[in-house]
Order: structure tokens, then sequence, then C-alpha cells
């Protein structure tokens, strides 16, 4: 019944876009395009069409076959288009166009330059792209020996093929073998990306050692190994997991694509000495010492402790990683978080992050006080972004949606302590330009998961933030030490758009409608910009292939919001709310696949 009344939901919602899209499409209907588009000035850098393509598997060996699948949903769009498929090795730039192979340009019927041949999208579910029956045959998913990460590209240009409309990727990796990574790293070691791995039981990083992950490197979590499999960088060991967007690194499952699921494996732990807010002994028979803990999940010893007092202390380098499937359950109650920091300081760098179907938290900090950008997380089964005991770090640039079918819960989750709700330092992070789709039905596990939680005597700044389509309401602060952060203006928010939230109690589209009955009154009058209204994005409900930019006339776009502070961190050129302006910067090194689209 869920899916169905979500169903109609979205439909609602795309009906009033596909409007606002009409409108403005007259406005320039007029107006021509000089590369010689027809379509107006308004669409001519757009298409209504969502595509996705998927391989039989991520890794290969030279030799190998490949089978590549595609999906194509026009959705109307009747513009004759120019195909191109390639296939680029990201190490040497290099690109192979289909169906020759050549590194001349063709369409995908082998026309070249100057001949291309237009074709409109037609509906596809499923269909073979490269391998037996498809429209390239068997032969051309014969892996080459070039070993690195490359990239399956099927791309739609403008009717000349000069302007690229829409694409759509798909990483893999041609490797020389496997490895196993068990017991501890306690020298340097590098992985590279010529090779792919199998993390085993918990791995520890440690005792001075730096585990260093080349660009385009594939890490296998081994879904049944005992303990589940986790990686842990300790307060003693660091990372440099330096990836880029033609070359992300992946840690994931192994098992085959279109069966995976949430908690094949564990997840990546790092543990630093920056200040946190734990009492000593603040849970029996676990002693700690004062401003120190032990990281949940994993039972107490020197390489689970986290915590200290320098703020500064650099757990590493987290650029251009994925973590998928992960949150394997350690305990009943006690899973790994995709991403987890742990008492990291102000020189760990944490950017351009996904995590994909976690079956904890997607990025959960405990104490100190490193700063994240451009977050994406999808399908997780619990909270997005969760805070607790003395986190003080900055967020800007963040996307997390799930749907009825892969529930989660919160998208903010924020506490200063369960142990002790005064205890300092208290959670008090920034964040800016983050959007949280919720998916219309409860949460996962927690009936009352609103949008916006903070609870437990917790602080905090919270500007430009667009949240839609909660089940619960979009905000809400928990209790009587929330509240009272919130009268000492401890708890500020400013430019939050919500809409279509707390449809359990069927909502209005008011503030009394959005918001909890007993954060009403702040949202009132303690904390201002706060708008009721529909961002129009343009496609947040396809799953496989989602476009969280605004359409023509979205209010996200309105003048009068919060520019973000000048210092050093925050990007200061965002006007907008939300977590993407008119850039999709999550394209190419994110994989956005929805599983049950991509089953066999």
């Amino acid at each position: 019944m869920y899916v169905n009344l979500y169903k109609v939901i979205e439909e609602v919602m795309s009906m009033r876009k596909l409007f606002v899209l009409a409108a403005g499409v007259a406005l320039w209907a007029a107006t021509a395009v000089a590369s010689g588009d027809p379509r107006p000035a308004a669409l001519a850098n757009e298409t209504s069409v969502a595509m996705w393509i998927w391989a039989d598997k991520y890794v290969y060996q030279p030799g190998e076959s490949m089978v590549v699948r595609y999906t194509v949903r026009p959705y109307g769009d009747a513009y004759p288009y120019t195909w191109i498929a390639y296939r680029q090795n990201n190490q040497t730039g290099k690109i192979y166009y289909l169906p020759e192979g050549s590194e001349t340009p063709t369409d995908i019927f082998g026309n070249p330059l100057g001949s291309f041949r237009p074709k409109q999208a037609e509906p596809v579910e499923k269909g073979v792209l490269i391998g037996p029956g498809g429209l390239f045959g068997p032969e051309k998913g014969a892996i080459p020996d070039e070993p690195g990460m490359h990239t399956i590209v099927l791309q739609l240009r403008d009717s000349l093929g000069h302007r690229v409309l829409k694409t759509a990727y798909f990483k893999i990796g041609v490797v020389t073998g496997f490895e196993d990574l068990t017991g501890n790293i306690e020298s340097d070691r590098r992985l590279v990306n010529t090779k792919a791995y199998r993390l085993q039981g918990v791995v520890y990083v440690r005792n001075g050692a730096t585990l260093t992950i080349e660009p385009g490197t594939f890490i296998f979590g081994m879904p049944g190994s005992q303990p589940p499999s986790v990686l842990v960088v300790t307060r003693s060991g660091r990372i440099v997991a330096n990836g880029t967007r033609s070359r992300p690194i992946v840690m994931t499952s192994s098992q085959p694509i279109g069966q995976r699921q949430r908690g094949d494996w564990g997840g990546l732990i790092l543990l630093g000495r920056a200040p946190i807010n734990v009492g000593a002994n603040a849970i029996p028979g676990r002693e700690n010492p004062a401003g120190e803990f032990y990281i949940e999940g994993l039972p107490a010893s020197e390489d689970t402790k986290y915590g200290g007092n320098d703020p500064q202390h650099d757990c590493g380098v987290l650029r251009y990683v994925r973590v998928e499937f992960a949150g394997s359950i350690f305990a009943p109650n006690n899973e790994a978080n995709s991403f987890t920091w742990g008492g990291c300081g102000s020189k760990t760098v944490s950017e351009y992050l996904q995590a994909i179907y976690g079956l904890d938290d997607s990025f959960e900090w405990f104490g100190g006080n490193n700063n994240a950008k451009y977050l994406i997380g999808s399908f997780g089964a619990d909270d997005y972004v969760d805070f607790q005991l003395g986190y003080t770090g900055k967020i800007q640039h963040g996307i997390f949606y799930y749907n009825a079918d892969a529930r989660g819960n919160r998208g903010i989750e924020g506490d200063n302590s369960e142990y002790n709700q005064a205890a300092e330092p208290r959670s008090n992070p920034t964040m800016y330009n983050l959007t949280f789709i919720g998916g219309g039905v409860p949460g996962f596990d927690e009936a009352n998961s609103p949008g916006i939680y903070l609870r437990r005597g917790s602080a905090g700044t919270f500007r430009n933030i667009v949240v839609m389509n909660f089940y619960s309401p979009g905000l809400e602060l928990a209790d009587a030490s929330t509240r009272e952060q919130a009268d000492q203006g401890k708890i500020q928010i400013s430019g939050l758009l919500l809409w279509n939230n707390n449809l359990g109690a069927k909502g209005a589209a008011t503030l009394e409608g959005q918001v909890a009955a007993n954060t009403l009154s702040y949202a009132r009058d303690k904390f201002d910009r706060i708008l009721i209204a529909d961002p129009f994005l343009k496609r947040p409900f396809e799953w496989s292939d989602p476009d969280f930019r605004a359409m023509f006339a979205s209010p996200i776009f309105r003048t009068g919001w919060v520019r973000p502070p000048d210092d050093g961190f925050f990007d200061q050129h965002v006007y907008w709310l939300g977590g993407v302006g008119d850039e999709p910067w999550w394209e190419e090194w994110t994989n956005l696949l929805y599983e049950d689209d991509i089953k066999p």
C-alpha cells in the first residue's frame, strides 16, 4: 500500500513540475538556438530522457567477456539525438568508440563525424548494449589487456552531435588478479588499481602505518566473514584514499550485481585524537578515561579507542570514495556505519563521498571537528547525517534520499550526548546546502523519523537546507535540553525549505503542517527564512537516474538566502537552497543504481 500511495504522490508532483516547465518552454518558444538545435532555448541543454547502464560485474581480468545492459525511459521526449558509446581508459584518457573500438569518433551506427545519424530515444528496459544479442555483439565485450579503471559510456548529443545532453556512466576495473586484506596493517602499504582486494574480517591500520589507496581501486567486503569485514584506521594509523572524478575508489560488496544487500560487509571507520565530550567510565564494564571512548560496533581495545586533545589530528584523506552495501551487524543493535569518523581533527580531508545501501547511518561523526563536502547518501536504512559526543565540524553540499522500498530513517539526527546532555564540548556543527528527500513512508525502524531531528542538548547552525517527502515532520527539536539551546540562540536555522513532509499526519502545506508541534514556536519566533513551497526538483524520484537540480522558476534560487561565511572552508558563491545549484557534481564518480532496476 505504501508503494502505491507514494507513486500517486510522485505522479502529482511530476505533473506540477511539467506544468512549470511548459510555461518556461512557451516563454522561450520563439528563440532559435545558434547551434541548429530546433528546441527552444530554455531546453537547449536539457532532456527528459532517463537512462542508465551497468555491467554484469565491477572487475574483470584481461580476456574475460563483459555484458553491458541499459535502460532508456524517454518520458515523451521525441527529439532526434546523436547516440555515442565508448570505453575510456581512465589511466591514459584514450577513448575507444563503439561499434568498431576505434579512436576516431563515430556514432553507435559506425558513422564518422559529419555523418552522424540521429535517432529518437525509444523505451528499453534491461536491454543488452554489449553482449550476446546486444546492439554491439559479444565480441565488443572482450576485456583488453589495459589494467586500471575504465568507464563505459552511453551518451546523447544534439542532432548535430555537438553538445552533450545526457550521459550514462559505469565504472569497471581491469585487474591482473585479486589479493586478500586480512589481519593488521602495521607498515606503510599501497593498494593499486591494477589489482582488486578482498577485505576479510576486521583490518586495523595501526602503529604509525599509512594505507594509501590508488585512484580507481576496487575493494570488496566479503559477506559471511566472522567477524564481519570492516576497515578501521586507528589513532596510530592514517589513510590516503585520494580518488578522482574519473577514478573513484570503490569499497563494495563481493556479491553479484543485482543481488547485493545492505549489511553485506562492515564499512570504513576513521579514529583520531580530536576532543570528544565523553566522561570517564561512561558505560559500566567498558571503562574509558575522560575524553576518550571506544567506537561502537567493535570490542573495546586500544585499536578501537578515539578522542584526545589534538583538535588538528589528521586521520587522513578521503576524496572520491564510494562505500556500498555496508553496515554489517556485529551484535544486536550494534552495526557499523558506511562512513564513521571518531575524534577526527581539522586536518582530516573528507570530500566527494557516497554511501549507498548502508544498513546503519550513511555518515556519522562521534565528536571531533573534521569537515566534509560533497556528500551523497542513497537508500540507507538509518540516518544520513548523524553526529554526537561533541562534534563541531562543518558540512556543505549534500544530497540524501531513500524511497518506499528502500526505507531509511532521519535526514539529520543530531545529539550532544546520550550520557550527559550538558557535556562539553557541546555538539555544535555548522551545515549549509543540504537536500533531504524522504520516502513518504514510516522510517525503516524508527516510527518518528523527521527530516531534521535534534535532541539530547545539541546545538548547531543549519542553513540553506531542503527537506521534502518525509512521513514525519520536516523539523523537530526533540526535548527540553535541546529547546533550551534554541532559547539561548545556540541553534540557528535560516533558509529552510519544507515541502510535503508530515505525510503520516496529512500535514498541510503550512508551517503548522510541516514542523513538529513541540518545535512550532521556535520555527515562528527563533528561526528565520523558512519557506513552505515545492522546490520543483527536476527528477528526484527516478531512482537509477535522479536529477536533483531545480527546474525553471524554482524558489531555491530566490534572492535573500544566507550566503555561507568566507572562512576558508565554505564555498561562498552558493546562492541557492539545498545541495545542488546548476552543476550536477555527483555525475560520473557515483553509483546511483537502484538494485531492483538492475536485477537479472
